[in-house]
């Protein structure tokens, strides 16, 4: 699959003008592995080193469309990786902050952005489970890693009024997608598709 192909299937699929778009705007070949350049936009995900993966386009779309993003927005991404999805984040918010455990990825993440041409974002080597308390609140956040049973406590802690997560979650023997929004009452969730990402460490 080529990248016209990859976004025509997106189009259809996620029916999200200015996420498409956001996918269009993100050379996704400065993301993966060199030797798997040809296979950029294979609508699957692929091996990015250190047991981690850059997630599947079509996954990224929809977790990008589930946040509903505003220009002005300042998002966190859990489990940056190789930067890819921060950079697809990036075309939507006006802020981006990545947190990637790994150092080695942190930094390839760091570097791809820049060659990508992207400034409005940030990679911090850190625990992601404990978010980024220093930039908090956040509009949005995204975790591509899945933690069990729910989301963890520190990253809703630090969403902002009306702010949405989404997340990967293992509930039982499957894991899904949950959308968490922060509303006048509390916190409001929901249990979506069934996703399969690496755990969240």
């Amino acid at each position: 699959m080529g990248r016209d192909e990859l976004l025509a299937s997106l189009a259809a699929r996620i029916g999200d003008e200015r996420v498409i778009a956001a996918i269009a705007a993100v050379p996704r070949e400065l993301f993966v592995a060199p030797e798997l350049a040809s296979a950029a936009y294979v609508d699957a995900p692929l091996r990015i080193g250190n047991g981690q993966t850059i997630s599947q386009p079509t996954v990224v779309a929809r977790m990008a469309s589930l946040l509903e993003l505003a220009p002005t927005d300042r998002v966190l991404d859990v489990g940056s990786g190789s930067g890819y999805h921060a950079a697809v984040l990036s075309r939507l918010a006006g802020r981006v902050y990545g947190v990637e455990l790994d150092p080695e990825l942190a930094a390839r993440a760091t570097r791809a952005l820049a060659a990508a041409g992207i400034e409005n974002v940030t990679i911090v080597q850190g625990d992601g489970v404990a978010g980024l308390p220093e930039e908090a609140p956040f509009d949005a956040i995204n975790v591509a890693a899945t933690a069990r049973g729910e989301p963890p406590a520190a990253l809703e802690a630090q969403l902002a009024g009306g702010g949405r997560l989404v997340a990967p979650v293992a509930l039982g023997d499957e894991e899904r997608l949950v959308l968490v929004r922060r509303v006048p009452g509390g916190l409001q969730r929901q249990a979506l598709e069934a996703v399969r990402f690496v755990p969240l460490r």
